[in-house]
């Protein structure tokens, strides 16, 4: 059997090996220069490679359509892509957070895994050659067309996958080529959005804003902070309007020119991405961020601590005390939101006074309203709709012998490795031989 897997990232050179390993002859077409540009800045140019966790607890970090998975991550596990890469000599190591990453911290290492068994196998492949069509007869796949060094070429198949990617980071190729073919295909595009993306804070003067003193807006506190990371923190997307908890995590978080980002604000993101009316809400200034930055202290511990602190700094100015317990960076930012005069003694500070200080450490707060452009996603939410997929096979319940791969279908997860695993798993699945 001819296959032909459009796109070679992660999900198509996974879809390759899969499809040669059962027989076939395989050829990938790659519009970049070369295969898997996108593994290469993944994990920050260290590749997540996948997550130490059960493989039945995937499904859970995947909020979107997660349970469509279910059949792919038992076809192929994270610890099958673990055994891959070792067989390939990549030895693997877990960082907090069930992280898998290669030993050597190197993405290229991993790319070169894929290479290596794409080249053992005998897969073909063309760079820099764009798919423009799939040419379908009697509601089956038969060949594809494609333009190369300048020409048009049409390639016969007996089984296409589609494994294109989504629309984030377009200079790696994910310009969202793969819809359009689909689309002219008969299937369903759910709405493309951005997730895995990094939050804007509000920049203008809003009632929730009003607390902010010095600072005109929730943006600016950002960017007085910019450059500062928290790494043991606990956030809270809140509605405010409905007084609710949307999410909460606990990890690490970066203040940014424009507002936050960090692995729990980008999977905060993959979560409010979907809440409803999450754009109206976004606009009114109605979803809040609330950062405790002491979740291990209960505010009576916290403010025992304040008051420790105070006591061995009795004769130093409050904007001179604050060494132990913060940050450089966030000192100013806490003197001027609580409201206490910078120059008063700590000797002096009411029990009042010090309450408040514990609230903002408890409760500080960011009003965000919108999300950074998709080009700067780690991943698209949304894709082809899961409903015109068969989730056991990954074919197309419209066109015979067209396949899906990867980011192109509407299902994405939260950072930690979990969507290259979608991507292994869904590419293997796809490459296999079904009756």
């Amino acid at each position: 059997m001819k296959v032909v897997v459009i796109g070679g990232g992660p999900a198509g050179m996974m879809s390759a090996i899969s499809a040669k390993k059962s027989g076939n002859e395989v050829t990938i077409i790659e519009k970049m220069n070369r295969l898997g540009k996108k593994l290469l800045i993944t994990g920050k140019g260290r590749c997540n490679i996948t997550s130490s966790i059960d493989i039945s607890e995937f499904i859970s970090n995947t909020p979107g359509n997660g349970r469509f998975l279910y059949s792919a991550f038992q076809n192929f596990s994270n610890v099958d892509i673990i055994n891959f890469m070792k067989r390939q000599g990549v030895e693997v190591k877990e960082e907090r957070g069930n992280r898998i990453f290669p030993v050597s911290d190197k993405s290229e290492d991993v790319l070169e895994a894929f290479y290596r068994e794409l080249k053992s196998v005998g897969v073909k492949f063309y760079n820099n050659a764009r798919a423009t069509n799939i040419i379908v007869e009697d509601g089956a796949v038969k060949k594809v067309e494609f333009e190369f060094d300048g020409k048009k070429c049409i390639i016969e198949a007996d089984k296409v996958i589609l494994a294109t990617g989504g629309k984030s980071y377009p200079t790696t190729g994910s310009t969202g080529d793969g819809y359009e073919i689909a689309k002219k295909l008969g299937h369903t595009i759910t709405q493309i959005r951005p997730s895995l993306i990094p939050l804007v804070a509000n920049n203008d003067y809003l009632v929730e804003d009003s607390n902010l003193g010095v600072y005109r807006s929730s943006r600016e506190l950002c960017q007085a902070l910019q450059g500062l990371s928290l790494k043991n923190v606990k956030i809270s997307f809140y509605d405010n309007e409905k007084n609710k908890i949307i999410y909460d995590d606990f990890g690490e978080l970066l203040f940014t020119h424009f507002g936050v980002s960090g692995p729990t604000i980008l999977s905060g993101s993959a979560h409010i991405i979907r809440y409803k009316k999450i754009d109206e809400l976004l606009k009114s200034g109605k979803i809040g961020l609330l950062i405790d930055l002491k979740p291990a202290l209960s505010k009576e511990k916290l403010d025992d601590r304040i008051l420790r602190d105070f006591e061995k700094e009795k004769n130093k100015s409050y904007k001179n005390s604050l060494d132990e317990l913060l940050p450089q960076k966030l000192i100013n930012p806490i003197v001027e939101l609580s409201g206490i005069n910078p120059d008063k003694k700590v000797n002096e500070i009411s029990k009042t006074e010090r309450h408040k200080i514990v609230e903002l450490l408890k409760f500080f707060k960011i009003t965000i309203c919108g999300f950074r452009p998709i080009e700067e996603a780690i991943v698209t939410a949304g894709g082809v709709n899961i409903k015109e997929i068969n989730p056991k096979t990954m074919e197309s319940k419209l066109v015979k012998g067209l396949f899906f791969a990867g980011e192109i279908i509407d299902v994405d997860a939260y950072t930690g490795g979990f969507n290259l695993q979608i991507a292994y798993s869904t590419g293997y699945t796809a490459g296999m031989v079904w009756e």
